[in-house]
């Protein structure tokens, strides 16, 4: 830098002002009650932000179906969706909310119909019935003369059954008059949009119009959720912007087809976590691909993370660690991370109900002295272990003060031990 050039901008040590920051104010929509028995989810409106997911069990077993559904709900899945694609489903949806019901587990099924769904909820009263809400793909309800009919058959069942609906559009089974009309639209204007704008507005468009029409049919406003799938994640931004500015209908994310580990892990968390920031979203789904023989709960958990990252909700106390380096070549601080992690979900069954506000806390495990006894500190709890080259002790520190330094083999039993008494000392008198 030329310190003579008068033209060169003299260096400030002027403090910057810091800006407030977070999550936008949430768009306002109405509020949709979704209900099994004593069990309300409210979607929309003031409501904290839902988390459901979908089954992949054959609807037509019962037995392994129900107990998927209740793993999902005591992973935290506030709604469950599973498909109702044959008649054979369809006579097992009751069954399946019975054994639900037996098992103590009044989380709301959402039916997902395609192609046959008018047939399916006049044919089987029961499962119409049994089932707190419907999700229509105005794309998959027929085509030409048929589609009205079709439509307004599962719309009529809405209305006798008094269930919500989410009209549900994805550009893998767009509405394909819909699609064409716009074209045509668009080959008429003076500068015509490229093809992906046309096909993100048919999207918006087919999406909006589907839901006055159910309107038009008598099914009231507040019991319309509108969703518009994409695989793409700034297709996904673009459409529920368009969408948020035009209805006032609660909106459901999620990108479809997210792909399986890291990948649809960090798809749907960029895609998702932009419009949670702009206050858009009332319920989402992480769709996860699940890994052979891998756990469908998984969907759930990022679904969960995702929203307690940005500080929108709270499901579990949040394990802080450090990523390791050269000074913790031991493996000791990793196990013992992951192993506080699974506890403190697994408890988190029972301590939701007996200590209500635990997951808002947050433990921390450090790997050695550089950050340990600090984050240690600003977490509610933490343990900051020995790395590489040093004391083989572990200070444990309790609301920022040292309380004991653990040694031997079984810190991570006796720190496990330390957290548990924690939360009852904390929380015990708050149920």
């Amino acid at each position: 830098m030329n310190t003579n050039d008068p033209l060169t901008p003299p260096c400030t040590t002027a403090p910057v002002v810091p800006q407030s920051c977070g999550p936008s104010a949430r768009r306002k929509t109405r509020a949709m009650n979704i209900r099994w028995g004593s069990n309300t989810v409210t979607v929309g409106g003031d409501a904290p932000i839902v988390v459901q997911s979908m089954t992949n069990t054959d609807t037509a077993d019962a037995i392994a179906t129900a107990i998927q559904v209740q793993g999902l709900a005591q992973a935290g899945s506030e709604l469950v969706r599973i498909t109702v694609n044959s008649p054979e489903a369809a006579r097992e949806v009751a069954s399946i909310r019975n054994q639900l019901d037996r098992m103590n587990c009044a989380v709301p099924l959402i039916g997902d119909f395609h192609f046959n769904g008018h047939k399916l909820l006049s044919e089987y009263p029961d499962c119409a019935q049994a089932l707190s809400k419907y999700r229509i793909n105005p794309g998959n309800v027929g085509r030409g003369a048929k589609r009205d009919h079709q439509f307004g058959a599962m719309i009529e069942a809405a209305c006798k059954y008094d269930k919500p609906v989410r009209i549900g559009v994805n550009w893998g089974s767009l509405d394909q008059e819909l699609l064409a009309r716009l074209m045509d639209e668009n080959a008429q204007r003076a500068e015509p949009w490229d093809a992906q704008a046309v096909m993100r507005e048919a999207l918006v468009t087919s999406a909006i119009e589907s839901a006055q029409q159910a309107e038009r049919w008598g099914l009231a406003g507040d019991r319309i959720t509108l969703s518009a799938k994409v695989s793409s994640v700034q297709d996904l931004i673009s459409v529920y912007q368009s969408l948020s500015q035009r209805c006032d209908y609660p909106l459901h994310l999620g990108l479809t087809e997210a792909g399986m580990g890291s990948k649809g892990i960090v798809a749907s968390t960029a895609a998702m976590s932009v419009l949670l920031q702009q206050g858009i979203g009332d319920t989402i789904r992480v769709s996860l691909t699940p890994e052979p023989n891998g756990d469908r709960r998984n969907e759930v958990i990022v679904a969960q993370e995702i929203l307690q990252s940005m500080g929108l909700r709270a499901f579990a106390p949040m394990v802080v660690a450090c990523p390791g380096c050269g000074r913790t070549t031991s493996t000791f601080f990793q196990e013992l991370a992951a192993k506080i992690q699974g506890y403190l979900r697994d408890q988190m069954v029972d301590w939701k109900r007996a200590y209500p506000g635990v997951e808002n806390i947050t433990v921390a495990v450090m790997g050695c002295v550089v950050n340990g006894p600090g984050e240690s500190k600003h977490a509610d709890i933490g343990i900051s272990l020995p790395g590489t080259g040093e004391q083989p002790v572990a200070p444990v520190f309790v609301d920022g003060e040292r309380s004991v330094t653990l040694k031997g083999d079984r810190i991570a039993e006796e720190f496990q031990e330390i957290v548990a008494q924690y939360v009852q000392k904390r929380f015990g008198g708050a149920a």
